[in-house]
């Protein structure tokens, strides 16, 4: 029985914040982003053979950033744009 890469983390949503620039009006403002934060088990679960062992030895915590879009914080501009310049994946 193969086990899923899945089982090897526990998930969690947290939320950090960014400074990003707005590509229409210029300004720089502070974003909360959404990040899924994968954390590691401390055991592998049952029903591993050797493959589902190796993989699990390699494998790492990381984060995945949830929003690809964010909206401009000021009054007169409140549009959205992409986030970039920000890595969408972090180990920890």
């Amino acid at each position: 029985m193969v086990v899923d890469e899945r089982s090897y983390y526990t998930e969690t949503q947290a939320t950090k914040p960014a400074r990003l620039n707005c590509p229409y009006c210029r300004s720089m403002d502070e974003h909360m982003l959404r990040w899924l934060v994968r954390t590691k088990k401390d055991r592998l679960p049952g029903g591993a053979d050797e493959r589902d062992r190796a993989k699990f030895a390699k494998a790492q915590s990381y984060m995945v950033l949830l929003d690809d879009k964010a909206q401009c914080k000021q009054p007169r501009c409140r549009r959205p744009f992409d986030i970039s310049g920000i890595k969408t994946t972090a180990f920890l």
